[in-house]
């Protein structure tokens, strides 16, 4: 079975929209699959979006650490890599999704890598010290002006 890529984006984007995002998309995809924008007092918050979706073989080993590395076709300081971690049994819906800034995102052979989350008997988790990035915690940190900047 092909990996639903293009379901992984749309999921995604319907998210930030009932978030009270505005979700726009490219008319080409040749980096970032859309951009959100919000109001946050007087100011516009803009974030590029890119949707790297995971998900595990029925098989597929528990995982202290799990996440994505690859490439990354665009980056920007204050892109949003979302993560929509799928359970290996998957039917309609990820199981967690992480919103994490480039600054926790690290440079690696193959592109880039963040683990935040791990995979305990087909079912990702977000990790303790990520728990900020996921789901609806995860969004509501990233109209925070200083969401892109390195943790402390």
């Amino acid at each position: 079975m092909a990996t639903p890529d293009y379901f992984a984006e749309l999921y995604v984007a319907g998210l930030f929209a009932d978030a009270g995002w505005n979700v726009y998309f490219p008319h080409r995809d040749k980096g970032f699959d859309f951009i959100v924008s919000k109001a946050n007092g007087d100011q516009q918050v803009i974030r590029p979006v890119q949707v790297k979706g995971k998900y595990p073989t029925p098989g597929k080993g528990d995982r202290a650490a799990y996440g994505y590395v690859g490439r990354l076709t665009v980056t920007h300081p204050q892109m949003v890599l979302a993560i929509p971690f799928f359970p290996s049994n998957w039917i309609t819906a990820p199981a967690c999704t992480a919103y994490l800034p480039m600054s926790i995102v690290r440079r690696a052979s193959r592109g880039y890598r963040c683990f935040p989350a791990t995979l305990r008997r087909g079912i990702p988790t977000p990790r303790r010290d990520f728990k900020k990035y996921f789901d609806k915690a995860g969004l509501a940190h990233l109209d925070d002006n200083r969401w892109g900047h390195p943790p402390n």
